[in-house]
């Protein structure tokens, strides 16, 4: 089996609970649900939900960035929201981050989330 490579950065938020921000076996990795927090305050950013949007690319592009790679390497996003309407707006801000080829992903309507953000996501990168 591959070894397995913990990754930390001070420029995301500190995991909350008993999980790493990222692991890595092998080219895979595997990145943690990322909600709105700023990654200094650990405190939700805004209530606005474009600017917490904006947080979680902000602080996935940072655990990316801390295991070799980049957000064109994320291969498969999950995205959950407490309120599907939003998704245009979830669109939108992607396309800041990303260009084609896009990778794959599901967006899924949820109930609630930690600390009452608005949005998590988590991903697969391919280095």
């Amino acid at each position: 089996m591959a070894e397995k490579i913990i990754i930390a950065t001070d420029k995301a938020p500190a995991a909350i609970g008993t999980y790493s921000q990222a692991v890595k076996v092998g080219n895979t990795v595997y990145l943690s649900g990322q909600i709105p927090l700023d990654p200094q305050s650990m405190q939700i950013v805004s209530e606005d939900f474009s600017a917490q949007v904006v947080q979680v690319f902000d602080n996935l592009t940072a655990v990316c960035t801390a295991a070799g790679g980049s957000m064109s390497d994320i291969v498969k996003l999950n995205i959950f929201l407490t309120d599907l309407s939003h998704f245009a707006t979830v669109n939108e801000i992607m396309s800041r981050y990303f260009s084609q080829p896009y990778p794959a992903r599901a967006a899924i309507g949820v109930k609630e989330l930690p600390k009452g953000s608005l949005v998590e996501m988590d991903g697969v990168m391919e280095l």
